[in-house]
């Protein structure tokens, strides 16, 4: 099992700070906020001096988050998309990180179903393409407030794309949220089709409220309503032994000291996952 910070958990650090942070705190890894890591390289930062800092303290890149709006079709914002995706495959590449999240919003949500399993399988088959090149793999993620948010629409367009670099994140939230996914159904994948986890909890909105992410998931796991250890216990039953990445959507405890808060985060996480 490798355990790993997820940058949301630790929001307002930097790459640099949260690498040291992941080291002082017991991680085995970090998940890595592509906008972080974007505004890294940009203001003087190289993926050759970050990989020197992640590999110094005895880390690993374990993945990057993430590659948004996967839907996007139309020829122009397509190329875009594509062009974005292949910027974050080279980073990954060298920073030797095996796995990009990938994960669609909301511009496809006023199609019918069948049209947006075509696009996703198109759209995924492309990137996927991009990464073979460069020996870098894709979870993805489903989102609960969109269309394209069951596992079952996820394993359906990675069965027709075929291709070995292409998988899925179990995020406990999200596969809760959208309330069609129990733990039994993800004891039953098949442990090659899971390239990570995240660890996290929440609930679901009540009647007429707003699907806001920073209210839903702004529990530490064991306080909101997902059943963590039935969640840990189902992946955990497949015999995957990868990624975990330990996510805290919590503005509140993003106010606290960082250090202080990832202690917490993987303590938590390893008091279910041993």
């Amino acid at each position: 099992m490798i355990k790993a910070l997820h940058g949301i958990s630790t929001h307002y650090c930097n790459v640099v700070t949260e690498a040291r942070i992941a080291a002082e705190t017991g991680y085995d890894g970090l998940e890595f906020l592509h906008y972080k890591l974007l505004r890294y390289l940009a203001n003087g930062g190289s993926t050759n001096a970050l990989k020197k800092v992640v590999s110094g303290y005895g880390l690993q890149t374990a993945c990057l988050n993430a590659l948004i709006d996967i839907e996007r079709h139309q020829s122009v914002e397509k190329q875009t998309m594509l062009s974005e995706a292949l910027q974050l495959t080279q980073i990954a590449a060298e920073l030797e990180c095996p796995t990009i999240q990938i994960l669609a919003q909301h511009g496809i949500d006023h199609l019918p179903e069948a049209q947006i399993l075509d696009i996703m399988t198109e759209n995924i088959s492309t990137i996927a393409d991009i990464g073979q090149q460069y020996g870098v793999r894709y979870q993805i993620e489903v989102i609960a407030h969109t269309k394209f948010n069951t596992m079952e629409q996820a394993l359906e367009v990675i069965r027709r794309i075929g291709k070995p670099n292409v998988g899925l994140v179990i995020d406990f939230w999200h596969l809760y949220a959208t309330g069609k996914t129990r733990p039994e159904d993800v004891a039953a994948l098949d442990p090659a089709l899971i390239f990570g986890v995240h660890f996290c909890d929440g609930r679901k909105p009540v009647a007429d409220e707003k699907w806001q992410e920073t209210v839903l998931r702004a529990y530490m796991p064991g306080e909101g309503n997902i059943d963590i250890q039935a969640w840990t216990d189902a992946v955990k039953s497949t015999g995957f032994d990868g990624v975990w990445s330990a996510e805290l959507f919590s503005p509140t405890c993003w106010e606290m000291d960082h250090l202080t808060l990832a202690r917490q985060v993987i303590e938590n996480m390893s008091s279910y996952t041993g």
